[in-house]
């Protein structure tokens, strides 16, 4: 692409440049425009900076006062926690209307992938992020325009951005949505934009999110874009200038450095690219001869050559990989061509490396770093500090980029240069992959992780950055960030500059474990911005920083009762999970429930089926939704004074069934909301007594008694009066009732597929056998002790053994399936003999008795793990999970610890029950365990 081809492919946005803006009000202050404004807070927050006390904040950057203040456009985002989000707030309060409204909502599940191609959302990259076009659906349902919703592991803004679009969506996306909605029986949103406040830890992050959120003059952005470029090729392109074959002078998209290895055979050095690529397919070949004896080679036969470099910066000499420019691809107008790099070109790059280092390229060593120093060893290939990430070329036209960007005289568009300018610092550099079978070489670097093949190419910047440009300013056209919005602010989730019981939602994408190492990732576009994340609170499992999943819980935990803290009381959480182990499932899970959250609805997109699955097992296979409530004021008080009580456990069920769904229906058919099951209430209300320190007043049987007593049964879920009529006149609407999908994995979940398949079919033994031996075949958790069949069902249900009349429940199946036996007697011989050795559900009366003949046996099998000395490989879960419960109800912590101490971590961490009774032991005994 030529210079005036390239100038005229971002539309026709030169009538509206730099033009003052004028007056602007912000925080009940006029200013003459927006420059104005931007001064004022600055010089505020310089001063705010200067006070010891506010730098003490959890998650203060790493950074000088400068370096802060160039990143920050204040009061509306700070690269450092915000002072001015309590006046925002206050201010947003006095101007929403019909706040004292009766608030509810029922859980509700996003498609976490939809709205991944969109142009805003591609405009830049990070990890793990979720699409604003699936965010805005979970934002329309939970809140109304105005509201104020929080996301406090923002990444790059998306949830701002989606909270905005709630009220510029176009006609179109309204329309369709509207329809989904009336489809599923829900009522049409209330369009509008909603405030937001964005929290990061991330410098990186909150940079993307307050270009993404504050509004900016886009035709400007475009100009300045094109003038960036323009000066850097005037000032640079010598350095990416070659020649076509006929002496013609072509400009360079890219040159390919490879390594050097030495054959095995006769030692001949070979540039890798120039021996192993094969030219017609451009793919590496499995075999190749050597170039000088003529061997047959492969890649692992080849020996790495190093070679020893004199670093001006540091005054010593560092080894690095031996590498060499190999191929070039340049182009004369719109044509493009490769060749072999020549003496002149290698000429160029020698006068280029007697240049001194431009000031603008970062020299910050790297710290010992997971990322860094032990999932990849970047000392190994010669990197120690940040700028033997790039050649000597891409350090001086990176740093032009950053140097005229950083000069740009307008602060909200200089910002914008550098969001532009910063996406290239990674595809500049040697990390950036040489993938020949790709159509661009564009940001080639493999993501999430610190990696240098053995060939990368070395973009120019016309090349990485020109299409970028056009893009952003395409994307950008569409957005509609409104000024006054979006607060954002670095600093840790656990320290919010918000007060308590203000946000209306929080919708979040939080780190999950050891699956992105955020802060490691983002060190290398921080050092160019001078402005680094503290690390120290960064919720993650990083054997680098010392953090297992124990410092994890405990720092996620924090994270959650912050956001318990801010949230209104009656309001809803959403948790998007990223992450397929099943610990950090289950870690996740307890710390919102020990926070005070209660777990609604956790759901899982069925990607072939593009519709939601619940999850009813602690294995986690891909992403989950996951919505949570904090209870309303009442419940706790009224809690406070009945704690320990029959009248706390009912008070809290009638709460909690009011915040589920009453209806799901799909393909035509009702599903069972696997939350109203008896078991499901009696685990929830188990953990909202456990995390608050007060003793469960009913057993299982009990419980599950006095559910049948007091709520309408439907379809073996639990509903409220009103509920269940309003169950029951859609239920007239769908053809039958879906079961749940049971993964049969241990004694609980076997358990509970038994009662599933008598509760809809009694059937005798020879009859289930069959199918019980294929269902727990294949997942069977390896440490779980596998009991017989004939036990669980002697423990957990009853055998009609053909004396006295046929259960009802037996009764009520044959009569329906076989005409023949309707409307006999129940001790009808013909009915008696077919009813005979069928096992069945009991009813709640009868389960009690057999509930505590079962938990006596799983405690005196409990008493024999607590005798043995050793570690248990193989053991009954349900047997420790009723020891553990009977423990904690005695007050017995040590006995908690100590068998807990016996089983492997993986099973203590991946299972949320005994999970949460250990974490509650070791509370209770100060910590010590």
């Amino acid at each position: 692409m030529d210079d005036r081809q390239q100038s005229l492919d971002y539309g026709s946005t030169d009538d509206q440049t730099d033009k003052p803006s004028g007056p602007v009000t912000c925080l009940g202050m006029t200013f003459e425009n927006d420059e104005a404004r931007r001064a004022h807070f600055t010089e505020e927050l310089r001063k705010k900076l200067q006070d010891p006390e506010f730098r003490k904040i959890e998650g203060f950057p790493i950074g000088s006062d400068e370096d802060i203040l160039a990143l920050s456009d204040p009061p509306y985002y700070t690269a450092c926690p915000n002072p001015w989000i309590v006046d925002f707030i206050a201010e947003w309060e006095t101007s929403r209307q019909d706040a004292g409204a009766t608030y509810h909502r029922t859980p509700f599940a996003i498609d976490v992938s939809e709205g991944k191609t969109d142009a805003l959302y591609k405009a830049h990259s990070y990890h793990t992020k979720v699409p604003h076009l699936a965010i805005v659906p979970s934002i329309l349902h939970y809140t109304e325009p105005g509201d104020l919703v929080l996301d406090g592991f923002c990444g790059s803004g998306m949830t701002g951005v989606a909270a905005q679009f709630c009220g510029s969506a176009p006609a179109a996306y309204r329309r369709k949505l509207e329809s989904r909605w009336r489809d599923e029986g829900m009522a049409p949103p209330q369009w509008g934009a909603r405030r937001v406040i964005l929290n990061d830890l991330s410098p990186a992050a909150t940079f993307i999110a307050a270009n993404y959120n504050v509004p900016f003059d886009v035709a400007a952005f475009a100009k300045a874009g094109r003038q960036l470029l323009d000066e850097v090729q005037a000032e640079l392109g010598w350095m990416y200038g070659t020649h076509h074959s006929d002496g013609q002078p072509a400009r360079i998209d890219y040159s390919v450095w490879s390594e050097v290895f030495s054959c095995p055979d006769c030692a001949g050095e070979m540039v890798f690219l120039a021996e192993a690529l094969d030219p017609k397919t451009k793919r590496v070949k499995e075999e190749f001869p050597c170039p000088h004896c003529g061997s047959e080679l492969n890649k692992r036969r080849l020996g790495r050559l190093y070679e020893m470099k004199i670093d001006p910066i540091l005054g010593e000499a560092i080894q690095t990989p031996m590498r060499r420019p190999a191929l070039i691809q340049y182009s004369i107008g719109k044509q493009k061509y490769e060749k072999k790099p020549d003496d002149k070109d290698l000429a160029v790059l020698k006068r280029i490396e007697a240049l001194p280092l431009p000031a603008e390229v970062p020299t910050t060593a790297l710290p010992y770093m997971h990322m860094t120093h032990e999932r990849a060893r970047m000392d190994r290939q010669g990197i120690t500090h940040i700028h033997h990430f790039f050649l000597s070329r891409a350090a001086h036209a990176l740093a032009a980029l950053w140097r005229k960007a950083k000069a740009h005289p307008e602060a909200r568009t200089r910002n914008m240069l550098l969001y532009f300018v910063e996406q290239a610092i990674w595809g500049m550099s040697v990390l950036n992959r040489y993938s020949p079978s790709h159509f661009s070489q564009v940001n080639r670097q493999m993501t999430g992780v610190y990696y240098i093949a053995s060939q990368y190419s070395e973009c120019s910047p016309s090349y990485n950055l020109s299409n970028k440009l056009a893009h952003l300013v395409k994307s950008f056209k569409s957005s509609h960030a409104q000024a006054n919005y979006s607060v954002i602010e670095q600093g840790s989730a656990a320290a919010l500059s918000i007060s308590s019981n203000h946000i209306d939602h929080i919708f979040t994408d939080p780190p999950f474990g050891e699956n992105i190492y955020y802060a490691d990732l983002n060190f290398l576009v921080e050092s160019w911005h001078g402005v680094i994340t503290d690390a120290k609170p960064e919720a993650i499992v990083d054997k680098a920083k010392k953090k297992a999943m124990p410092e994890y819980q405990q720092l996620m935990e924090r994270c959650f009762r912050e956001y318990h803290r801010v949230l209104k009381p009656g309001r809803w959480m959403t948790v998007v999970f990223h992450n397929s182990r099943n610990a950090v499932w289950n870690t996740i899970q307890e710390a919102m429930l020990a926070a005070g959250f209660v777990v609604a609805d956790v759901r899982t997109l069925d990607k072939q089926q593009g519709s939601y699955r619940q999850v009813t097992s602690t294995a986690v296979k891909q992403d989950l939704v996951i919505s949570a409530y904090k209870p309303n004021g009442g419940l706790e008080q009224r809690f406070a004074l009945v704690a320990g009580t029959e009248d706390g456990v009912w008070d809290f069920i009638r709460t909690h069934l009011k915040q589920l769904p009453v209806f799901v229906a799909r393909d035509g058919e009702a599903e069972v909301i696997a939350e109203r099951s008896g078991y499901f209430l009696f685990d929830r209300m188990v953990a909202f007594h456990v995390q608050r320190g007060v003793t469960v007043p009913l057993d299982a049987a009990d419980f599950h008694q006095g559910l049948t007593q007091r709520f309408d049964e439907r379809d073996a879920m639990f509903f409220l009066p009103e509920q269940a009529a309003e169950y029951d006149r859609k239920r007239l609407n769908v053809a039958g009732v879906r079961q749940l999908s049971l993964d049969v994995i241990d004694e609980a979940s076997a358990i509970q597929w038994l009662r599933q398949q008598l509760k809809e079919k009694p059937t005798t033994y020879q009859d289930i056998q069959p199918r019980f031996m294929e269902r727990t075949r294949a997942g069977w958790l390896k440490h779980e002790q596998m009991p017989e069949l004939n036990e669980l069902l002697e423990l957990n249900f009853l055998s009609y053994d053909g004396k006295g009349p046929v259960p009802e429940q037996i009764h009520a199946y044959l009569s329906t399936n076989w005409k023949e036996l309707r409307n006999l007697p129940k001790d009808d011989p013909a009915l008696v003999t077919k009813a005979r050795d069928r096992w069945y559900v009991p009813d709640p009366n009868k389960a009690g008795d057999l509930e505590k003949l079962r938990e006596k046996a799983l405690l005196k099998e409990f008493e024999e793990y607590k005798a043995v000395k050793k570690k248990l490989k193989v053991f009954r879960l349900e047997a420790v999970r009723a020891g553990f419960k009977k423990a904690w109800q005695e007050r017995d912590y040590a006995v908690i610890v100590a068998v807990a101490d016996k089983i492997p971590n993986n099973v203590l961490e991946e299972d949320p029950k005994l999970l949460m009774w250990y974490d509650q032991a070791v509370t209770r005994m100060g910590g010590d365990a």
